[in-house]
């Protein structure tokens, strides 16, 4: 079973419930463990809050060379596949990019960071990067999925 999604979304807090939700959904209609699908959506809302707080100051991730007028850093994108027994998510914005390939350990009482941290607990691959040519930062995170005992509604 493979199943795709991908949200273009404003750099707005509300947007951040939104992807949530539709991973959520998504997984559940797929019949993922909850307890996968929780950590899953706890990382996913960690990179779309960084998109929406950092992710500015750049063309559209979406928009390339002659995209639409007015496509400016009001957006970013939210990615998902769930194939076969993996759930791989990418989140990408039109901002500065990270300023550094690896990302310093934060103290735990420090104000940023610790999204990015807790990303790489809750996932099994992570990879934190900037997108070439256009700019911005694409935070990429994959993990095994586990099924519920009873089957889904995608096999009943």
């Amino acid at each position: 079973m493979s199943i795709w999604w991908s949200l273009h979304l404003r750099r707005e807090a509300a947007s951040v419930p939104l992807a949530r939700r539709l991973l959520l959904g998504t997984m559940e209609t797929a019949g993922v463990d909850p307890d996968v699908s929780y950590e899953l959506s706890v990382a996913l809302t960690e990179a779309c809050a960084n998109a929406v707080e950092h992710g500015g100051a750049g063309a559209d991730p979406d928009a390339g060379p002659g995209g639409p007028p007015g496509a400016l850093s009001g957006a970013y994108r939210v990615t998902a596949y769930l194939d076969g027994e993996t759930c791989r998510i990418e989140v990408a914005d039109s901002g500065p990019g990270f300023p550094y390939v690896e990302l310093p350990a934060a103290p735990s009482d420090a104000e940023h960071g610790r999204g990015m941290r807790l990303i790489e607990e809750l996932a099994d691959h992570v990879q934190f990067g900037n997108r070439s040519g256009r700019g911005g930062a694409v935070v990429s995170f994959d993990k095994i999925l586990k099924w519920k005992d009873t089957p889904s509604l995608l096999m009943a």
